[in-house]
């Protein structure tokens, strides 16, 4: 379950994203104008201590552009180069946003709904004391089988990112995950399959009713 709060966010997500995506080695779309907030899934966090949300975007004419971005109560240690900005939250104070690629808490979160058949967290959102369940704009659900493998968190030291046309490849260890940024194009994903064993994470929303694939998962033996 994630935990929703009604709130004054400065700078918006929006406004930060219009910033900082448009910088990014994937960005594809118009620069110079606010992005558009099509949709968003979350993850829960086994510890409660970091939001785990993916935005997905468009600038201007551009396609749907994936964002998985973490929410911190203080800075990860070591992860600087993930660091999107930090930004004020009404109810929770300072929050440090990062580049969820780099982010042990979304790297398992994100191979553990795919390796186990796993789905979006659900969203409840406090409305006069009671809490009310707010339907997702996403949904998303893994390829893998419950009771599949599980991971835990790598460690910030190891993990490696690296940047391909239409995707973003990391690995830590033995585990590999490719997020697909850009969701018009088939062939981001098929292009970084591993030819040995893989789970994908993939999801519909309002504009997509069909099932687009957006994450692929391995573990290497």
């Amino acid at each position: 379950m994630a935990l929703l709060h009604k709130a004054d966010i400065t700078p918006s997500k929006i406004d930060l994203l219009s910033s900082w995506a448009p910088a990014q080695p994937w960005f594809v779309g118009e620069a110079g104008v606010s992005v558009t907030n099509l949709a968003a899934y979350r993850f829960d966090d086994p510890e409660g201590q970091v939001g785990i949300e993916t935005i997905l975007i468009t600038a201007g004419d551009g396609p749907v552009l994936q964002v998985p971005v973490t929410y911190r109560d203080a800075p990860l240690a070591g992860a600087e180069t993930s660091l999107i900005t930090t930004m004020q939250h009404s109810v929770l104070g300072e929050r440090w946003v990062y580049d969820a690629t780099g982010d042990p808490a979304y790297l398992a979160a994100v191979a553990n709904a795919a390796l186990t058949g796993g789905h979006q967290a659900e969203l409840n959102i406090e409305v006069d004391g009671q809490l009310v369940v707010r339907e997702p704009t996403a949904m998303v659900a893994g390829s893998g089988t419950p009771g599949g493998t599980v991971v835990t968190p790598p460690t910030v030291a190891e993990i490696n990112i690296r940047q391909e046309p239409g995707a973003t490849v990391v690995t830590a260890g033995s585990l590999r995950i490719v997020v697909a940024r850009v969701l018009g194009d088939d062939d981001v994903l098929a292009n970084q399959a591993p030819d040995s064993a893989h789970e994908v994470l993939a999801g519909t929303w309002s504009d997509q009713p069909t099932l687009r694939a957006l994450v692929l998962v391995a573990i290497s033996a």
